[in-house]
């Protein structure tokens, strides 16, 4: 694997190589030392334009428990907001030595233009880009529903028959996307539900159903019932009349999660607006996965940084 920019390219074997090796992964982080010396000598960079402390802080455990030597670089503060482009900054860490780069930006298509420029040799790992995609994000996920689905040791199972629901904010949501086309890879049946002007227009060609009404996708008993948060930062229109209307609407309410089924769970990406999205009773119910995603987002990680940087002898060029 070169990079990894998306899921809606990863291919069925490539996306359950990753979680396999995550289940590798996971088991090492049971031991009394955590650390492996998979990548001693690599150096990765994380390289945010955007603030993200759980994902940056999620990729620097995982490098760090390979033994890679971590650069965090924050354009906060950076010579790019005294006006340095992405490919002065890439020629920088090409200068530095950087093996792989983890790249949030607030522009779409920003890692697949450092992937592909030339600027720079490294490896590159979209940890986010605009509203286009977010794959680990989407990685971590897949790999925390065929954990509770099919217990510790999943090896080799995909996620055939499995209904996801994924309740919110679809227009902005780079993770809805990377969802969408991951578990359909996978085999998942997805939904999504949302007020219609949070659907994206291009809705029609996304390998998932549309609903409005967040009961009636209660009511069909899901698999995994995915919140997304609002995200009002994103936002410069009123897409919905009021936060309370919102919630009353779309949101995870008690009865609604007494509504579930008995085995269905309820995820959540993080950072969670308790009360608005979903109660607090849901977050913090047996059913929730909420921190069950954060560890195994550390696991998915370094799955991702060792396929990169140690496992990738003898696969093609592009990674796919």
């Amino acid at each position: 694997m070169r990079h990894l920019l998306d899921t809606k390219t990863l291919s069925h074997a490539d996306a359950l190589r990753i979680l396999d090796v995550a289940e590798d992964m996971a088991g090492t982080q049971q031991r009394e030392v955590k650390k492996l010396p998979t990548l001693r000598g690599k150096t990765v960079v994380n390289l945010f334009f955007e603030d993200s402390t759980r994902t940056r802080i999620s990729f620097e455990a995982a490098a760090k428990r390979l033994s890679a030597d971590v650069i965090n670089f924050s354009a906060k503060g950076s010579s790019v907001s005294k006006g340095e482009s992405l490919q002065d900054t890439a020629q920088t860490l090409q200068a530095m030595g950087a093996d792989a780069v983890v790249i949030r930006h607030g522009a779409s298509g920003a890692p697949r233009t450092l992937a592909t420029s030339g600027w720079i040799s490294a490896g590159v790992v979209n940890a986010g880009d605009g509203t286009h995609e977010h794959p680990t994000q989407a990685l971590l996920d897949a790999y925390t529903i065929r954990k509770r689905r099919f217990g510790p040791d999943s090896r080799g199972r995909d996620l055939a028959g499995v209904r996801v629901t994924i309740v919110g904010d679809i227009l902005h949501s780079r993770v809805a996307r990377s969802n969408v086309w991951l578990l359909h890879t996978l085999g998942a049946e997805v939904t999504l539900v949302a007020p219609p002007t949070l659907v994206p227009q291009d809705v029609s060609l996304w390998p998932a159903r549309v609903l409005f009404d967040l009961d009636e996708a209660v009511a069909a008993a899901p698999d995994a019932l995915m919140m997304l948060r609002i995200q009002l930062e994103r936002m410069n229109a009123a897409y919905f009349p009021t936060e309370r209307e919102y919630s009353r609407r779309w949101g995870l309410d008690a009865g609604r999660l007494s509504s579930l089924g008995a085995d269905s769970i309820v995820m959540h990406p993080g950072p969670m607006n308790r009360g608005l999205e979903i109660s607090a009773e849901a977050a913090d119910s047996a059913r929730s996965t909420v921190l069950e995603q954060v560890t195994n987002g550390v696991s998915v990680r370094m799955a991702v940084l060792y396929l990169l940087l140690a496992g990738s002898a003898g696969e093609s060029e592009d990674g796919r």
